[in-house]
């Protein structure tokens, strides 16, 4: 069902510039402009949770101001699409062995790790951070590869968290860390919160517009079982899904979770609540989720690199 079907929240947009499929979306279609109008949907982005080090090791800084890094449980660099930074022997040449190439490229998904961590670190302390103290605790001999780790980190808290990391102040190359499209939850409420969950609920905001104003909570768990999260199981990122959704969201004002008129057996859907229409739209939400399935990936530097840097850097 388009999304621009008029319902009671009213009608998306009509200037909308995007065209695309939601990650963690099957099938869904976000409207067309008159522009695009028969333009395919852009391939789904392969959402995929493993393990990295555990926290303590050297793999995870601490924070400026000592805390301790968060327990981990999400590799973010798995998050990319298999083909990223591959490239063939003949355009590598034949002087770059196998094995540094992967070793080359292990050592930069590392960082691209270490750095989202201690980027949460400082979103969760809510402290700016600028490039020298990232070049200096994280990336360290990696310095000439900054931008490359950097984009990569940036493009996984947004992907993953909700969270967009903003220049302050280009003098001293400052950023701060916050919620995306002006949302102000972040589900860190209680001590035992650790991991932000505005990435979630915008991509469930998305699934809503997608099919109309409202969602069947059938459809909303299928496409929630892309990320392996299911109902009645706990999910080691976002916790209870169906506390999260049915209870927390709902008292946050962010989802409204009603039984559907004359449905008999009773079935039931998901709406907009009142907080998600005065923070946000359909066409903000639709145009950040188009942008990070149709984003520009980055690939891997050449693994012509790892030679020299093998020799300059200690690789």
């Amino acid at each position: 069902m388009s999304c621009e079907q008029k319902g009671q929240h009213g009608k998306p947009d009509e200037d909308l510039e995007a065209r695309g499929e939601a990650p963690c979306l099957v099938g869904a279609q976000a409207p067309a402009t008159e522009e695009q109008g028969a333009a395919a949907s852009s391939t789904l982005v392969p959402v995929t949770l493993g393990e990295v080090p555990a926290a303590g090791s050297p793999a995870h800084p601490q924070s400026a101001q000592g805390a301790s890094a968060c327990p981990t449980t999400v590799n973010f660099t798995r998050w990319r699409q298999p083909s990223e930074g591959s490239s063939s022997q003949e355009e590598e040449g034949p002087s770059t062995s196998p094995d540094r190439e992967s070793a080359f490229r292990a050592a930069l998904s590392n960082k691209v790790d270490e750095l989202a961590h201690f980027l949460l670190l400082k979103y969760r302390a809510k402290e700016p951070v600028t490039k020298a103290e990232m070049l200096d605790k994280v990336i360290t001999k990696y310095k000439r590869y900054f931008p490359f780790i950097f984009g990569k980190a940036s493009e996984s808290l947004k992907m993953i968290f909700g969270i967009d990391v903003k220049e302050l102040d280009p003098a001293d190359q400052s950023y701060i860390l916050v919620t995306c499209l002006g949302l102000s939850y972040d589900g860190l409420v209680g001590g035992n919160q650790i991991w932000p969950k505005t990435g979630l609920l915008i991509i469930v905001l998305c699934m809503i517009v997608m099919e109309g104003d409202s969602a069947s909570e059938e459809e909303i768990w299928e496409e929630l079982s892309v990320i392996e999260m299911y109902d009645g199981k706990e999910h080691h990122v976002y916790g209870e899904p169906r506390k999260l959704l049915t209870h927390d969201w709902v008292q946050e004002n962010y989802l409204e979770y009603r039984q559907v008129p004359g449905s008999d057996p009773a079935r039931y859907e998901f709406l907009w609540g009142p907080r998600a229409l005065a923070e946000t739209s359909y066409v903000k939400v639709l145009e950040h989720v188009f942008k990070i399935v149709t984003r520009v990936r980055t690939p891997y530097p050449s693994p012509r690199d790892a030679a020299s840097t093998e020799e300059e850097e200690g690789v």
